[in-house]
């Protein structure tokens, strides 16, 4: 039997759908689970997706009641079990202010955030790549990627800077939580690639343990041929099969999948 993962919804969330599609394209067993769901039906899945979207309006801060919501105490229980969760974008956020990332010293309270895109805190819709920067095995859910894979992707948002004290910066980066960053299709890393003026150029945290994965950007949006930018989408136009085929950002859902197969 495939692993069951549940796709969170919140008052908001927008991109449920896609992510789901994306996750069950994977081979998993993936549903969505709503905010009045029943707990012990939530427990008792194997993983956890958290999509994009707006949960709660994005009052106060963005992802900072979805936080508190009662589905997250499954959630909180599950990755203190050592079950895979995925944040995507809002999902990403809510993950940051619950403590699940980037959780130093085992700490489960915000320690980080995303903060108002720089230089003018607005809302970007800019298709990127981010590269993978940590050893693979250092996250379940990098762990089937090969080093300094890079991944097409879509920022949309208007909150997704890295920000937090200097010296909670310096042992993000030193300490490897950084799981990813922003960078041009080639792999090069430099201050035109970041989209948000995000610290450390990070595009994606993960926690002590490894089995938490907060990314900015939705892999899911570039995810099949026919959604790239660029030359492979071009090669494959008259061939249907090779342009509705999973690729790019497809791959951070085989390494949820293949985490999954690997418990």
């Amino acid at each position: 039997m495939s692993a069951r993962v549940g796709v969170l919804v919140f008052p908001g969330t927008n991109s449920e759908d896609e992510t789901l599609r994306a996750c069950r394209a994977a081979g998993l067993d993936a549903t969505l689970v709503h905010w009045n769901a029943d707990l012990g039906t939530v427990n008792a899945l194997d993983a956890y997706v958290l999509p994009g979207g707006f949960a709660y309006e994005d009052r106060v801060r963005a992802g900072a009641i979805a936080a508190h919501d009662r589905l997250m105490a499954a959630v909180r229980d599950g990755a203190i079990a050592g079950k895979p969760v995925l944040g995507i974008c809002n999902g990403a956020q809510i993950l940051l202010e619950s403590g699940l990332v980037p959780q130093l010293d085992g700490v489960t309270r915000a320690q980080a955030g995303f903060a108002r895109n720089a230089p003018l805190g607005k809302f970007r819709s800019k298709h990127v790549h981010v590269k993978l920067t940590i050893a693979p095995d250092r996250c379940a859910i990098t762990a089937s990627l090969a080093p300094g894979t890079v991944i097409p992707a879509w920022a949309s948002h208007a909150e997704g800077r890295l920000a937090a004290q200097p010296e909670v910066l310096a042992r993000i980066e030193r300490e490897g939580r950084v799981a990813f960053v922003y960078c041009d299709s080639s792999g090069a890393t430099t201050p035109d690639s970041v989209p948000n003026g995000s610290a450390l150029g990070a595009a994606a945290l993960v926690n002590e343990r490894g089995n938490v994965l907060a990314i900015m950007p939705h892999p899911e949006r570039d995810a099949w041929t026919y959604m790239h930018h660029d030359s492979t989408r071009e090669r494959a136009r008259g061939n249907a099969t090779a342009m509705l085929a999973p690729s790019g950002g497809f791959v951070l859902f085989q390494g949820l999948a293949a985490a999954l197969t690997s418990v």
